[in-house]
């Protein structure tokens, strides 16, 4: 998979640009807030439709424009693709070859990327969130189906935690109550099977790596924490089972919930857990070696990726390369190296080890504009 060319329209503080990315490097060097993430965000809102720095999509769009458009030349082992998605208050248009998509879940996925970035290392030692959104990010590529019945089930959670929080447990209607407990555990279960198999393949890849980069000294071990039951109850367990399971737990947590005004069972309450030889790296775990299970886990992405869709996602590398030592960075560079074709900001070359990279282009950004 290689992006060919790039084109942004009123897009944060890009005017205009267009960007021809034939390299299978590509660095973009420049100050602090003159647009090389704005640039990394591109890509990753036209694979995604949605940044992983903001939740508004009004903050995608620059200051002097009404609307934001990504357009984007791409080469896959089927062949060529054109996408285009256009962005403006009333919301979002996204198109393939040309072709309106009805819905967004049927454009997500025709570009895939990897987005590493400094805050990507707090997935093992930062909050469950972080660790949720990781996972909601890289199964929504692979398997677009997910993000629809995520968005179903994020809309009762909110619907449910507004009843929660308007009422008491005496006045309330329990008939209503269990309408939102039977949707919230169909939409809910379909997620949670869906992580636990992604968490199955992601382990297979984030084991054999992590052992290449300590040499064999160390076992890693990435496990799904469900908000009930385990991670062998989601995978052992049919979905007909698990509704009930999610059902009764609902219905154990019911007083609680009303005292809380929040729904305390669901994917949305889930997490991961991550082990070094037999040892908790999230309470027990030093800095390196929590860092170097989080690089695990992005270059297990690229190869999940690769045995999924049949080939390579795009590689973002977001000022992360400053952030990792000279072991870990080579190891980083050489899994991309003629493989991936990888994008990298950075504030300057002494950050990134360029003698292990091989026919990179360099970027100048400069308040919005490029210069080669």
């Amino acid at each position: 998979m290689q992006l060919k060319s790039l084109e942004l329209r009123g897009y944060r503080n890009y005017d205009s640009l267009k960007l021809a990315t034939e390299a299978g490097v590509n660095i973009f060097i420049g100050p602090n807030a003159q647009g090389k993430t704005n640039l990394i965000e591109a890509i990753h809102v036209l694979a995604l439709t949605k940044s992983h720095r903001t939740s508004k999509d009004k903050e995608l769009i620059g200051w002097n424009a009404t609307t934001a458009s990504i357009h984007a030349d791409m080469e896959r082992k089927l062949g060529s693709v054109n996408l285009e998605l256009m962005l403006s208050a009333q919301g979002k248009k996204a198109k393939i070859n040309g072709l309106e998509q009805r819905k967004l879940s049927s454009f997500v996925g025709t570009l895939n990327v990897v987005l590493f970035a400094p805050e990507d290392l707090d997935i093992v030692k930062g909050a469950p969130g972080v660790r949720r959104r990781f996972m909601d990010m890289e199964i929504g590529q692979v398997h677009p189906g997910y993000l629809y019945d995520m968005q179903q089930y994020q809309k009762i959670v909110q619907q449910r935690n507004n009843y929660l929080k308007s009422t008491d447990i005496h006045r309330a209607s329990m008939e209503m109550l269990e309408v939102w407990n039977e949707q919230l555990a169909t939409y809910g279960v379909k997620m949670m099977k869906r992580r636990q198999r992604f968490l199955v393949q992601l382990q297979k890849w984030a084991e054999k790596i992590h052992a290449g980069i300590t040499a064999g000294s160390e076992h890693l071990t990435v496990s799904y924490k469900p908000s009930f039951g385990t991670s062998n109850d989601i995978e052992s367990e049919d979905e007909p089972s698990l509704f009930q399971q999610f059902m009764l737990k609902l219905t154990q947590a019911k007083e609680q919930e009303f005292r809380r005004g929040q729904t305390l069972a669901g994917p949305h309450r889930d997490d991961l857990s991550f082990e070094i030889n037999g040892k908790d790296v999230q309470s027990f775990g030093s800095q390196g070696q929590q860092r170097t299970a989080a690089l695990s886990l992005k270059l297990a992405e690229l190869e999940l990726m690769n045995e999924e869709i049949g080939e390579y996602p795009l590689l973002l590398l977001d000022d992360v390369l400053s952030e990792l030592d000279q072991t870990r960075q080579t190891q980083l560079i050489e899994t991309f190296q003629s493989r991936v074709q990888t994008f990298i900001t950075t504030t300057g070359l002494e950050s990134v080890n360029m003698s292990r990279l091989k026919d990179a282009a360099i970027f100048h950004v400069r308040d919005g504009q490029l210069l080669r």
